[in-house]
């Protein structure tokens, strides 16, 4: 009988007698492939001994010693950040605090030093040290200081990410005289269970775990993963339980006792994978491996805890680190990826609002990556960093759950549609399986569109940046209260919409593409004087305007269905609408980023109506704030909904989050946009979910860069979209690449990569050949003028009721 996943408590004691460890394992893996599939993480630490000294005696412990002449009893301030500075100079994102417990009680050198540093309680000094750490170097803290008060927890959670104590053992006689926790109160089983009970409590992820071959029975090994689990089914505090080998060590009273067999040690990690199911973490530190690592993946493991590439296992200094390559090639041996984590776990780290205190949230949403893993890579949309040896892959390897992600991608080839769990699975991707994803997208892409990449000739022209509300994903818009905030809010009038739409064709461009901010003054009236204006001006322009947001705040402050707006629009002129001011198109995000704004249903329904009506719409997703990949996944659904219902979408674009100057990014509410591995893979994911109903996928060379979209081109993309002429929405929010990819940039990029370029039209018809010699030809732009705003009062017209917040794109 299983529980929560596991074992029942009378069929795990049963295991206590059981001898076949290959049908152990056996089972034990295929758990956890259940709950982790093909990932094995680590974290990149550094270790900080912050004090050798602890009032317990361990008889196999050779971290700990009383107080030795002429060596200071704890680190100081500037030992503990030169360790950690030059971790986090070589990447590391964890500081492992280690330390005896409360020495202080136990020797006077202990409480002297304290003194002299300024606290009354090791823990004290802990804390200051942990925060100084966080404050000055970014690593994330995880602490290991011994049994603690409730009041010991809470204060230290908030300075750290987490908090361990291993159990050991459930044993009380190994407390007794001639066991090895003799004269060590606080490794009483008691007193450490009562110290995981109120970190759960308090909402601590915590660690714990057993250390076998000490002396305890396979039974009570049992027992002591059971009391752990019960634990954790109350608090669900519990990240990882580490299975740990005991080591004899010389010149410890335990120098000569035997220790366990790397068979004990395989049998214990399979248990407790069969206890504690697939969804645990469960952990063996590698350095400390008796036999192959192959065998402990196969025996149930997910995690290899953390390794340093700067400071010694000071616990155990006799077994080195692995190098990290090292690990990863055996990993990828045994069929896994190696995955780099944080500090917290990223069930956790998803969680921070439970988790977390508040002063840790900013810099753990800073590390993760959407699934709540250490970001891989220093890439930010939108900045100028060099990309030409990223997305490399390790070594691929076979592995059930692989086979798991053949038939994922082989259904998504034939355009059979998936399901929400198995495009997450496909966001999850990472190493070889990410390679195998982008493949199969790319190969989806010959097929389907052949190797032509289009573009379009095209001037954007944002013509307010005023907007009454606040999105808080966008950098673009000026309210009442932003003028200083990033530029001047300005509020083009017809004539210089005209004059750049004029410019625009004359300099070769086929579209323009208009989008702004909801002024308090504009009204449907507005979006269609603009629109008559422009059309009188170049009647041959095709125009691009008004995303479902404008359209909504449009129609209602007329008093309009949607449907008779958008006839109105379509006869004044319109072409095409942008679909933006979708971001992500499921509500639970959107009450954090746009709350005001139109709702995922609004958005559906004003595009809907707008295909109803003759009018073809683009369709965007804005990734890699709040969001993760459930959300995208639910994004992808709605769209391939929308579009075998009605059709009338052209193309899909891809938005990664650009975060610099966005008031989001800026209280430190969201992650620093998508990783790079995150941006390219939506390209590919979406190329296999959206087949066969929406063709078109488009990269976005100015959130990416030209490197990036070609990796993005190389993974199921096949249009570079626009040559812009101007870009202020993502320039406001802290993108560096440029205004305008001229047309022949545009071609040469697509060269470069053996493809066929191809100039075309919004529709994806071929443009003119006169028009396609006029581009080429282009006159340098002049400069563009921005009509001051003189007033920002509410709008007597503006509709009551209506959600109407918020700029159009990031």
């Amino acid at each position: 009988m299983m529980v929560h996943g596991g074992l029942s408590r009378s069929d795990a004691l049963q295991l206590a007698e059981s001898c076949d460890l290959e049908s152990l394992m056996a089972a034990a893996a295929r758990l956890r492939d259940e709950g982790h599939g093909d990932l094995v993480s680590y974290s990149r630490k550094v270790f900080i001994p912050l004090t050798k000294l602890c009032r317990d005696s361990c008889h196999y412990c050779t971290f700990a010693h009383p107080p030795r002449k002429g060596e200071r009893a704890f680190l100081l301030p500037e030992e503990v950040l030169a360790i950690a500075e030059a971790g986090a100079r070589l990447g590391c994102k964890e500081a492992l605090f280690t330390l005896g417990d409360k020495p202080e009680l136990r020797y006077k050198a202990a409480d002297t030093e304290l003194a002299a540093l300024g606290h009354p309680t090791t823990l004290s000094y802990l804390a200051a040290m942990a925060e100084k750490v966080l404050q000055e170097t970014g690593l994330l803290p995880h602490l290991n200081p011994g049994v603690m008060t409730p009041g010991d927890l809470v204060a230290l959670r908030r300075v750290s990410v987490s908090q361990g104590i291993m159990l050991e053992t459930i044993s009380d006689r190994l407390s007794e005289r001639g066991g090895p926790h003799f004269g060590s109160p606080d490794k009483h089983p008691s007193a450490r269970l009562a110290t995981i009970e109120a970190a759960g409590e308090a909402a601590i992820p915590f660690t714990s775990g057993l250390l076998i071959g000490i002396g305890e029975t396979r039974r009570e090994r049992i027992e002591a993963l059971l009391a752990l689990r019960d634990l954790n089914e109350t608090h669900g505090h519990l990240q990882e339980i580490i299975i740990q080998n005991f080591r004899a060590k010389p010149g410890t009273r335990m120098a000569l006792a035997p220790e366990p067999t790397f068979e004990d040690h395989l049998w214990t990690i399979a248990v407790a994978r069969l206890i504690f199911g697939p969804a645990m973490t469960i952990q063996v530190p590698p350095n400390l491996s008796a036999g192959s690592l192959h065998r402990q993946i196969d025996a149930g493991i997910n995690d290899w805890g953390g390794i340093s590439p700067v400071t010694p296992d000071h616990v155990n200094p006799e077994a080195p680190w692995p190098e990290i390559a090292a690990l990863e090639r055996q990993t990828a041996a045994a069929g896994k990826i190696l995955t780099e984590r944080l500090a917290i776990y990223p069930a956790y780290a998803r969680n921070p609002d439970r988790w977390l205190d508040p002063s840790l949230r900013t810099t753990v949403l800073k590390s993760s990556d959407a699934e709540g893993f250490a970001r891989a890579d220093t890439w930010t949309p939108g900045t100028a960093v060099d990309l030409r040896h990223a997305v490399e892959p390790p070594p691929p390897a076979a592995s059930p759950s692989r086979n798991e992600l053949t038939a994922i991608l082989a259904k998504a080839s034939r355009g059979d549609d998936l399901m929400e769990a198995e495009i997450i699975r496909l966001f999850a991707a990472r190493g070889s399986d990410a390679l195998r994803v982008r493949t199969a997208a790319d190969q989806l892409r010959r097929e389907v569109v052949g190797d032509t990449i289009g573009y379009v000739v095209n001037r954007n022209i944002n013509y307010t940046n005023v907007c009454y509300y606040r999105c808080q994903f966008c950098a673009f818009s000026k309210g009442k209260l932003s003028e200083n905030l990033r530029g001047r809010p300005y509020d083009l009038d017809h004539d210089e919409i005209c004059r750049r739409s004029v410019e625009a064709w004359e300099r070769g461009a086929s579209e323009v593409c208009l989008q702004g901010g909801i002024h308090p003054y504009y009204t449907g009236a507005t979006y269609l004087g603009i629109t008559r204006a422009l059309k009188a001006a170049a009647p041959s322009m095709h125009i691009h305007a008004f995303s479902p947001l404008e359209i909504w705040q449009g129609a209602a402050t007329l008093g309009l269905p949607l449907r008779d707006f958008l006839g109105e629009l379509k006869e004044a002129g319109l072409s095409t609408l942008p679909g933006t001011a979708a971001e992500i198109l499921d509500d639970e995000v959107r009450a954090v980023i746009c709350p005001d704004k139109i709702t995922t249903d609004q958005w559906l329904e004003v595009v809907s109506t707008a295909h109803e009506v003759g009018l073809k719409t683009t369709s965007t997703i804005m990734f890699g704030h709040v969001d993760h990949p459930r959300h995208w996944a639910r994004h992808l659904i709605r769209l391939r909904t929308l579009q075998k219902r009605t059709g009338g979408i052209s193309e899909f674009v891809p938005l990664p989050f650009v975060p610099m100057e966005t008031p989001i990014y800026l209280k430190g509410r969201a992650r620093s946009g998508p990783t790079l591995r995150e941006a390219v893979l939506m390209h590919a994911v979406a190329r296999l979910v959206l087949h066969p109903h929406i063709v078109n996928i488009q990269t976005s060379w100015v959130k990416m860069g030209e490197v990036g979209a070609r990796l993005c081109l190389e993974a199921g993309a096949n249009d570079l979209g626009g040559t812009l002429m101007n870009e202020t929405i993502s320039k406001a929010a802290g993108a560096a690449h440029g205004q305008e990819m001229a047309p022949d940039r545009m071609e040469r990029l697509i060269l470069d990569m053996g493809r066929t370029p191809r100039q075309r039209t919004t529709l994806y018809g071929d443009a003119g050949e006169a028009q396609r010699r006029i581009s080429f030809a282009a006159a340098p732009l002049t400069e563009v003028i921005a009509s001051p705003v003189r007033k920002y009062e509410h709008s007597p017209t503006r509709a009551v009721g209506i959600a109407t917040p918020g700029i159009t794109a990031n």
